[in-house]
């Protein structure tokens, strides 16, 4: 899967994000493609591979708003401190969570794992919405450059390594 393109910058919305929900740098198995009206056809956020049983973690610090089973899936919704009025709020399903409504979180800290069954996916993935009061953004947005793009790896030379002859 290839690399995503970088989000359109909400002005309102800045990066607060300090880590993937999954993995270190999950692929995208599909992007942000927000509806032409409220109702219409749409992806309201990114899904991310991650396999059955996977560690999904908060990607920014804030407080659980839901934890609980929406129309049979596991869902897990955090507003993040320090994000406006209303706050932005991050949601992950299909994940089994571990945390309770009320409990705080920090960026990094387990809210539950993904579960086997419940995706839309081909196979097992993580749907990561974002949404500031009802309306849904883009949650590549919250990445920082330095989470979403890395460099490619470079071989450096190895010194003082005799060469074969």
């Amino acid at each position: 899967m290839s690399a995503p393109t970088a989000p359109a910058q909400d002005p309102a919305l800045s990066p607060v994000a300090r880590a993937w929900p999954v993995g270190v740098r999950p692929p995208v198995l599909r992007g942000w493609e927000p509806p032409a009206t409220t109702y219409g056809r749409g992806h309201r956020g990114v899904d991310l591979a991650a396999p059955a049983g996977t560690p999904v973690r908060a990607v920014a610090a804030g407080r659980v708003s839901f934890a609980g089973r929406v129309a049979g899936k596991g869902v897990v919704s955090v507003e993040l401190t320090g994000t406006g009025d209303p706050p932005l709020r991050t949601t992950y399903e299909p994940v089994r969570a571990e945390l309770k409504k009320g409990d705080e979180v920090e960026a990094g800290e387990v809210v539950g794992t993904v579960e086997a069954s419940g995706s839309h996916c081909t196979g097992t993935c993580v749907h990561w919405g974002v949404r500031r009061g009802e309306t849904y953004l883009d949650p590549l947005s919250l990445m920082p450059p330095w989470l979403l793009y890395r460099g490619p790896s470079r071989l450096l030379p190895v010194l003082g390594v005799p060469v074969p002859t």
